[in-house]
């Protein structure tokens, strides 16, 4: 099994990505995410360019590592300047990275027009940088940049920038696709014709502005590629850089590549998730192998096949990459749906029982006025105890009122719900404010029921969604609302649907409310 040696960017060049940015402290928490996942270098910044950077470089060596080598990145010196008097190469040194990656340019295009010095100095520029690293620094990687543009235009002098790398001594020659137009058999080729001419190890860097980043990735290593650089969720300048949650598992899992651990590759999904945490993007459910959806089953046909045997409609098994299969309902769905769906909420159904077909035919009803159970999957779960009889009932709405008002123009609205709801045998009459009229009566729901209901204090409603489902009908069109609700332990969703946004709002907290009360009978609290 030939070992592929993983090279993360994200804390570089995935910070390149439009609303991505990173502060020290979150940088140094996913270094530790990659180290666990087994990555081999994690490029941590470029420390000439930004006082952050430095900072990080700084903390970074006290933090010990188990898998990972930090690398600082950095581009060739200027020209003229010996690149021991060079800021930017300095800032490389003071770095004290276990491993320093320079970027030069391999397109001639790029020397006469963006550095506008001759082709002769770019080549020397080169050789005299990496030299003097390499003399300093225990690994250094060249960056080719825009190589296989550079190729394409002229292979002779796009071959010569390589051989004034390899000459000084580099480990590694990291062959770039950097406006990402490069597709995968041109990839194979150009390659193969770098092998013929250069014997140090290679590199492949892609970007995804043509969707192939992980193809030309995954092609590269089959001719022979020995590191693969990427990011995590494909961050990226543009439209990205090669998805490492996609490339690691095609490479171990399709071409039998040794790079991390099973152990490791388990822990994929967990890794993705951290990184959009603290990026603060919503995770793409259906990323590859990572996504909510990536396993997700809806149609009936499919969920009746896949429970039988799950190779029929999945590629992999999920929990590979620390994923798992999910039952989706939806008005596509068969009984089988139903009876894989209940089983997930530990509920025991069978396709002949008579309340199956009502659950189905219920179900598919509310759908067509409008509700979705796709990422409603709580409101659901509370469906089908309705269902069977066994969903309790926690309390009774006696009435509600919400007011907003709003007095001068230019101050903002005030919005306050008054309820009364009844517990058992006791009524229970208060009001609250909140920041709209959904979060008022959110905030007097609760209030009102926490005093039987305890445990709703650590409840709090996450996210918050309306969608107009009907067009023509202007501000009387019938809307749906998803509301997703979490506590310490887990986040749920509900739906509600009416031609009253506060009504469709009132159904979905109500679902929330009880799904969060079954939760505890469920614990057998």
């Amino acid at each position: 099994m030939r070992l592929v040696k993983l090279y993360d960017t994200t804390l570089r060049d995935g910070t390149q990505a439009e609303d991505i940015s990173f502060s020290v402290e979150d940088k140094i928490r996913i270094v530790e995410k990659l180290d666990e996942l087994g990555i081999h270098y994690i490029e941590g910044g470029w420390p000439g360019s930004n006082p952050k950077d430095m900072q990080f470089f700084k903390k970074i060596r006290h933090i010990p590592l188990r898998n990972a080598k930090i690398v600082a990145f950095g581009s060739t010196a200027r020209t003229g300047t010996p690149p021991e008097n060079d800021r930017n190469i300095k800032a490389l040194l003071y770095s004290h990275a276990s491993a320093v990656t320079v970027v030069g340019k391999s397109w001639d295009l790029h020397v006469r027009d963006a550095l506008r010095i001759s082709l002769e100095e770019n080549l020397e520029t080169i050789h005299n940088t990496l030299k003097f690293l390499k003399s300093n620094i225990p690994e250094v990687f060249y960056d080719a940049e825009h190589f296989f543009d550079g190729y394409k235009a002229n292979p002779e002098y796009a071959l010569k920038t390589l051989r004034s790398a390899v000459d000084a001594g580099i480990d590694c020659l990291v062959l770039c696709d950097t406006n990402g137009g490069t597709i995968p058999f041109e990839i194979k080729k150009i390659i193969k014709e770098v092998q013929k001419n250069i014997k140090t190890p290679l590199g492949i860097h892609t970007h995804n502005d043509s969707e192939m980043a992980v193809a030309n990735s995954i092609i590269a290593v089959q001719s022979g590629v020995e590191q693969v650089q990427g990011t995590i969720n494909g961050y990226g300048e543009r439209c990205g850089n090669a998805n490492l949650c996609s490339v690691i598992p095609n490479l171990k899992l399709k071409l039998n590549m040794d790079c991390i651990s099973d152990e490791q590759m388990r822990k994929l999904r967990e890794v993705s998730r951290f990184v959009n945490e603290l990026a603060n993007l919503r995770p793409n459910k259906h990323q590859a192998f990572v996504g909510d959806s990536a396993f997700a089953h809806k149609g009936g046909i499919h969920v009746s096949a896949v429970k039988r045997n799950p190779e029929t409609y999945e590629h992999i098994r999920p929990e590979l990459v620390g994923n798992k299969q999910r039952i989706l309902i939806s008005d596509l769905s068969g009984k089988s749906n139903i009876v894989a769906k209940a089983a997930e909420f530990n509920i025991d159904l069978r396709d002949n029982n008579p309340i199956t077909l009502e659950i189905l035919q219920n179900m598919k009803e509310l759908e067509s006025q409008g509700y979705q159970f796709e990422g409603a999957e709580a409101s659901f779960e509370v469906l089908i105890k309705k269902a069977l009889g066994t969903k309790k009932k926690y309390f009774d709405l006696i009435g509600f009122r919400v007011i907003d008002e709003k007095g001068k123009e230019d101050s903002p609205p005030q919005s306050e719900a008054t309820i009364m709801v009844k517990v058992g045998g006791k009524i229970e009459h208060t009001a609250a404010v909140g920041n709209g009229p959904v979060n008022a009566l959110d905030n007097a729901l609760r209030k009102a029921l926490e005093k039987f209901y305890p445990e709703l204090k650590d409840m709090e409603l996450i996210d918050y969604k309306v969608r107009v489902l009907s067009t023509g009908e202007g501000t009387g069109a019938r809307v749906r609302v998803l509301i997703e609700s979490g506590d310490k332990e887990d986040k749920w969703g509900t739906v509600g649907v009416s031609h009253n946004i506060i009504e469709a709002s009132w159904q979905a907290l109500v679902d929330s409310i009880d799904y969060k009360l079954l939760k505890k009978n469920k614990s057998g609290d």
